[in-house]
């Protein structure tokens, strides 16, 4: 697994908070110092906590789950995006559509309406339209692509969170608390870390910071889906060699009943 380095995330900035008069005192065990007038958070805490949230994250890739990553500010958006696509997670970049999670077969059938669109497409039935007509139906494609299409594959509801910047993304937290989803957060001085089980206390305006966390996180993802492979490959030869010996059992039985009947 990827190790989280302290340099690093030091160079990267993560150590940065926010103004003193910004912070939310819940924070107060993740900063180490003031300096200017500006919380400088404890990177060792940083480290323990991202190590903490890679081995649950393993775990729930490992079961097969999908996460989620949430991040809608421009310093997050991109490598989110090219992140959680590398390992095949679903993520949401653009708006957060209210009731995603809570309301979430509203969500499937707006992205079923996204599938509805593409077939008529295909088949023609776009074409049979005015021009007006297919504008607007394309217009509506485009729309739902831009807010859903990076969830079209998520069947259900997602087994986990990882949200960059908890207060502006305090809906999506705020729906899978309701729901009892554990939540993965990157979390800056002014934030409040009570609700995300797996608090990482970092400067969440540093995408090099940002991008280092979630490298560590996808190494994660991709450790646990590979020991799941390994296990289900290990399952299934024991079930083989089982029906090998059955197979040569039942051999063995007409044999030897093949050689009694010749004998009378």
């Amino acid at each position: 697994m990827y190790q989280t380095n302290f340099q690093e995330l030091l160079e990267a900035g993560a150590h940065f908070g926010h103004m003193k008069r910004k912070w939310n005192p819940a924070m107060s065990p993740y900063i180490f110092m003031e300096r200017n007038g500006i919380h400088i958070i404890d990177l060792h805490k940083t480290v323990a906590k991202i190590d903490d949230a890679a081995r649950a994250m393993k775990q729930i890739a490992k079961s097969g789950k999908k996460v989620l990553f949430v991040a809608t500010k421009k310093q997050a958006k991109q490598v989110v995006a090219d992140k959680a696509t590398e390992v095949g997670m679903p993520y949401i970049t653009e708006r957060w559509a209210g009731g995603m999670l809570t309301n979430f077969q509203t969500i499937r059938k707006a992205v079923k309406k996204m599938g509805a669109i593409d077939r008529m497409e295909t088949d023609g039935t776009l074409n049979t339209m005015s021009k007006r007509e297919r504008l607007q139906v394309r217009r509506q494609r485009e729309k739902l692509e831009v807010n859903l299409g990076s969830i079209s594959d998520m069947a259900r509801v997602p087994s986990a969170l990882f949200v960059v910047d908890v207060m502006k993304e305090h809906i999506a937290v705020a729906e899978a608390v309701r729901l009892g989803i554990p939540v993965f957060g990157i979390v800056d001085t002014n934030s409040n870390p009570s609700d995300i089980d797996f608090v990482i206390p970092c400067n969440d305006d540093a995408t090099k910071a940002i991008e280092i966390i979630l490298n560590v996180m996808v190494d994660a993802i991709k450790e646990g889906t590979q020991e799941r492979k390994m296990d289900k490959s290990e399952e299934e030869v024991p079930n083989v060699e089982v029906r090998e010996k059955r197979t040569r059992a039942r051999k063995n039985v007409n044999k030897e009943t093949s050689e009694d009947t010749e004998k009378e």
